[in-house]
């Protein structure tokens, strides 16, 4: 079985990665973004001792999820496209929601440094 599990990952990696590189890099590239909103989420938590979702985590979200919806545009997957685009649009929404928040109480939606 353990044979058959390399060889799988073989040929899936000859496949995807060898025959199509630049794709293959643009799909590693959205998976390490949308893996890493989670880090950013944590470290925000462990920073204010409490859990927290920063706003910055809904934006590498979306820019994880844009780049993962593109790959999967390229490969031609519905299913993919379908859960990628979903996420997009709640990802826009949870932005909205926190800019209009932040305008109702005039405080910028995402803190900015002068200079």
């Amino acid at each position: 079985m353990f044979h058959s599990v390399i060889e799988f990952l073989k040929n899936a990696a000859a496949e995807q990665i060898v025959n199509d590189p630049v794709w293959a890099i643009i799909a590693l590239t959205g998976q390490l973004v949308f893996g890493g909103r989670f880090v950013l989420q944590w470290l925000a938590s462990e920073y204010k001792k409490q859990s927290y979702v920063p706003t910055s985590f809904w934006f590498v979200s979306l820019a994880g999820s844009l780049i993962l919806f593109s790959y999967s545009v390229h490969i031609r997957n519905i299913i993919f496209m379908a859960g990628f685009s979903l996420n997009t649009l709640i990802y826009l929404r949870n932005l909205h929601l926190i800019y209009k928040s932040a305008k109702r109480v005039n405080v910028p939606a995402v803190n900015r440094t002068n200079g």
